[in-house]
């Protein structure tokens, strides 16, 4: 049962098959590399849109329990690493981008939370969701998925930890510092179609702002699975390139996608024999170090306190990577 699920449910094997045989009775040779290749793209585009519509969906739903009012309460509760915990958390069901994130980041620490809680959510909101753990468990399966999300769980909790240790409270720009959080609006109550139409509305305006990265993605990783050779890949991102971890976090962190964009890429480069922390270690550095999202922070902390940020992020995805790549064989 649980094959069947991850197979035909989630991965959707079944919809790579009628598309081969409707490609092949239009008298594509899917064995091809074309062939092949718009396989590839039209099989993932589509699968990877119906998770993304449907998950936006729920996960909105749930979300509009829990308004930022609400949220900043709940965090405020909580002291220690626990309120870190909660952080990473919440993180796990907000929008799916860093950029996005990055305006409740500068919300709630207006509004005077911890800032090794704010981090902690910054970290955890691009880089492990709801929607990130189906996707995963769809390609590659569940103990990959699982194993992702809690260590980079892990990642946003030591991170705001150890932020919040340095007492960095005076590095963040005092525009923000300074904001007038004592107004607490209450969200009203919603009805059952107000909170419909609101998953709705997040779901085509996440769609639209997503779709572009998932088709960037999904042909990048077309590419990828039939054009370049696997002796290439194993050589950059393989065993034999002990840096292979470094370099993929270094090309990850100026590139600007979500996950939804980037793991048809890092599909790809796995049935390639790139190693698996090296593949979740560039999927890490693209969702949670991305630059447009590095240029937006910048406006609220000031260069020290993002540099650690920066610093800290990239030795725990790079410490994830080799371990991920030691313990492979437990994964695959």
């Amino acid at each position: 049962m649980g094959k069947f699920i991850q197979d035909q449910i989630l991965g959707m094997k079944w919809l790579n098959a009628l598309i081969g045989k409707g490609l092949g009775a239009l008298g594509l040779d899917i064995a091809s590399r074309l062939g092949g290749s718009i396989q590839f793209f039209i099989y993932d585009v589509i699968k990877i849109t119906i998770l993304l519509c449907l998950l936006i969906f729920i996960i909105s739903y749930i979300q509009s329990f829990s308004p930022p009012e609400r949220s900043k309460r709940i965090l405020g509760r909580f002291h220690g690493i626990g309120a870190n915990i909660i952080g990473a958390l919440l993180g796990t069901v907000t929008p799916f981008c860093s950029c996005s994130s990055i305006p409740i980041f500068m919300g709630f620490t207006s509004a005077g939370l911890p800032l090794g809680v704010t981090f902690s959510f910054l970290i955890s909101s691009p880089m492990v969701d709801l929607g990130s753990l189906v996707l995963l468990m769809s390609i590659f399966g569940v103990k990959i998925a699982v194993a992702y999300v809690v260590l980079g769980l892990v990642i946003a909790v030591l991170g705001g930890t150890l932020i919040e240790k340095l007492h960095m409270e005076g590095y963040v720009e005092d525009f923000i510092r300074n904001a007038n959080s004592g107004v607490n609006i209450e969200a009203p109550d919603l009805t059952v179609k107000d909170r419909v139409i609101y998953a709705k509305d997040q779901v085509l305006s996440t769609f639209k702002k997503v779709f572009p990265y998932i088709l960037i993605g999904v042909g990048i990783g077309a590419l990828i699975h039939n054009w370049i050779p696997e002796s290439w890949v194993e050589t950059v991102l393989g065993s034999r390139n002990p840096f292979g971890v470094v370099l993929a976090t270094i090309v990850g962190v100026p590139m600007y996608a979500d996950i939804f964009g980037t793991i048809p890429v890092a599909e790809a480069l796995l049935a390639k024999g790139a190693l698996l922390g090296t593949i979740l270690s560039f999927m890490m550095a693209v969702t949670t170090l991305s630059l447009p999202s590095l240029i937006m922070l910048r406006k609220a902390v000031k260069p020290k306190l993002l540099g650690t940020f920066i610093a800290i992020c990239t030795l725990g995805i790079i410490i994830v990577g080799y371990g991920f790549n030691a313990f492979q064989y437990i994964f695959i």
